[in-house]
């Protein structure tokens, strides 16, 4: 009998580099009666599912072979051209061929790490950060060193220092509503990481999915639209959280020569995004108010964040922390020292509520205290009563 051969390994990125335990958790709640904290979802029933469908109808009833043909890496010119315009009303000058239209925000993320990193460059990344930034970071073959950051996000006193200490080629911020803690980055802060790039020549990828979902304060400016990091600064955009994440449409905005390196890495990894979800994303936004449609987003999730705010004090533990958001989907939770979130969430689903621990969101040592927690797919009602639940599992 002839003796077979063992198959080839894994690559060691495939190994080193986990799932993600916040999609883990998702599949642990799916059950209908579980009120969940947990998810980074927007509310499924503020979908303007009409709008959608009658985009979808008009652009297959008029332009069949176009939209369901292949077409270019780069994207619908009339969605790039409406994003430009959108960028251009707030403050970014965005021409269309500027942009490169993706699947989410995510791939833009992927196709930037494909297109700067070597393994073992040194990337930067707030503490704690966007899971899937580790992810992709991760895959790339990246060293990742967190950032010390406070309650108002990146301290960049300390960001310059790392610098200087260990040369990174990229800086990976949330500036908005930052996913896990809600930050926001202030425009002081905003301004002097600009210049630690413009003075040290750092990348920087500006991640903004949340931006449009601000219900209180004023806009701050993206790191994009500042002098000294123009040059040097990728800012992503997505339709998920202002649309419909089941479409996968983002953007990326770079510089004209990494842009068009991520225009190649996405050639080779899936030529284009879907041409029928472009086509209807771009009639909906010729056809549709979005600013107005938001209006309704904002005021529904202001209210259920205010309905989280007011019942934390009875459902958390004497001595727990928490902030308060200006928009964005989530809030960061401290727990007294001793409490250990992760191995509580056990406990949560039993009892049909759910929220993620903080540990995996941290590129350095975790906090075992810290949880997420999502205001965003239940109503105030529904979140009353998912904190009475909680109060069960930490009191």
């Amino acid at each position: 009998m002839t003796s077979r051969a063992a198959v080839p390994a894994l690559a060691s990125r495939a190994v080193s580099v986990g799932a993600s335990p916040v999609r883990e958790i998702l599949a642990l709640t799916a059950r209908p009666e579980v009120i969940s904290f947990a998810g980074g979802l927007p509310a499924p029933e503020l979908f303007d599912h009409q709008g959608l469908r009658a985009a979808y109808d008009q652009v297959l009833a008029e332009e069949p072979r176009r939209v369901l043909q292949y077409s270019t890496t780069e994207g619908d010119p009339a969605l790039r051209a409406a994003v430009a315009a959108r960028l251009g009303v707030r403050g970014l000058a965005t021409d269309a061929d500027d942009l490169l239209v993706t699947g989410g925000s995510q791939q833009g993320l992927t196709l930037v790490a494909a297109a700067l990193l070597e393994p073992g460059d040194v990337v930067l990344v707030e503490d704690p950060t966007y899971l899937a930034a580790l992810q992709s970071f991760g895959f790339a073959g990246a060293r990742v060193l967190p950032v010390p950051s406070d309650e108002h996000g990146l301290d960049p006193a300390a960001l310059a220092d790392l610098v200087v200490a260990e040369r990174p080629k990229l800086l990976y911020l949330v500036t908005n509503f930052q996913n896990p803690t809600g930050r926001t980055l202030p425009a002081e802060r905003r301004r002097a990481v600009a210049e630690v790039a413009e003075r040290h020549g750092l990348w920087i990828v500006e991640d903004d999915p949340y931006g449009d979902l601000r219900f209180e304060g004023e806009p701050q400016p993206w790191i994009a639209s500042l002098e000294a990091a123009a040059d040097r600064t990728v800012l992503l955009g997505s339709f998920s959280k202002i649309m419909a994440p089941g479409m996968r449409l983002g953007w990326l905005r770079a510089p004209a020569a990494l842009r068009r390196a991520c225009v190649i890495a996405k050639q080779a990894a899936d030529l284009h995004t879907s041409t029928v979800d472009q086509a209807a994303a771009a009639r909906y936004l010729a056809d549709n108010d979005l600013d107005a449609h938001l209006a309704r987003v904002r005021t529904a999730y202001h209210a259920r964040r205010d309905a989280l705010l007011a019942g934390l004090p009875d459902a958390l533990p004497t001595g727990s922390r928490w902030n308060r958001p200006d928009g964005g989907m989530f809030l960061w939770v401290q727990l007294p020292q001793g409490h250990d979130a992760t191995a509580l969430l056990a406990e949560a689903v039993a009892r049909d509520v759910a929220y993620v621990p903080g540990a995996p969101f941290f590129a350095g040592p975790p906090d075992p205290t810290a949880l997420r927690m999502s205001f965003t797919t239940h109503t105030p009602d529904e979140i009353g009563e998912g904190l009475t639940r909680l109060a069960k599992v930490f009191r």
